[in-house]
């Protein structure tokens, strides 16, 4: 029996199983812990939304495929357990538990990612790379569903805008550049000449 099949009819799995269940191809793994939990470590190509910012957490999901399966974690397994709920009353087909959560995968001499020291984008390099020419700032993050979603609208707005330069600001740790902007939505887009700003537009958008 596939791993695909066998998560489908167990919804909570334990750590070894949700380890082979993630690597298939289409899967979604979706971590409902804060992002300061989150950004502790987390599971390779995670997504994250806090199941108990109820905005957010509707506004992510509501990103991610219905059809495919989502794999869903915490730190112990509670916060999993009701997200996952909530997802299959929307329609979720294929939703499966991390029993256990990311204790468990820890206990269990498994990985995680991330948790590293990375330093902040300062705000001396900011805005010094925004004060000639056209720049596009992204705030966002590869965790955060919506920002997955703009991501073919960011290429194809680079592509037929040939002098725009693209300036990523991480949503996880660039938070002096975050707080000045004054952004609070994920993902945020800025467009900025000669170090004024443009315009800005924020979610899943239009650029233009």
């Amino acid at each position: 029996m596939s791993t695909a099949v066998f998560a489908q009819n167990n919804n909570v799995v334990k750590p070894d199983v949700f380890q082979t269940g993630i690597k298939q191809s289409g899967v979604q793994v979706f971590d409902v812990r804060t992002l300061a939990e989150y950004s502790s470590g987390h599971l390779p190509h995670a997504m994250q939304a806090d199941f108990a910012r109820e905005e957010e957490f509707n506004e992510r999901i509501q990103y991610l495929n219905k059809q495919q399966p989502v794999y869903v974690y915490c730190l112990s397994g509670p916060r999993a357990a009701a997200a996952a709920k909530q997802m299959r009353d929307k329609g979720f087909s294929n939703v499966v538990e991390l029993e256990g959560g990311l204790a468990a995968w820890k206990g269990a001499g498994l990985e995680v990612e991330g948790g590293n020291n990375i330093p902040q984008l300062t705000l001396i390099d900011f805005t010094g790379k925004v004060s000639e020419g056209d720049v596009l700032i992204e705030i966002g993050a590869d965790w955060c569903p919506p920002c997955q979603k703009m991501e073919p609208v960011v290429a194809a707005y680079l592509k037929s805008h040939a002098g725009v330069k693209l300036l990523k600001v991480d949503g996880s740790k660039d938070t002096n550049v975050i707080k000045t902007l004054g952004a609070t939505t994920l993902p945020t887009f800025i467009l900025y000449k000669e170090g004024q700003e443009v315009w800005r537009k924020t979610g899943v958008v239009e650029l233009n």
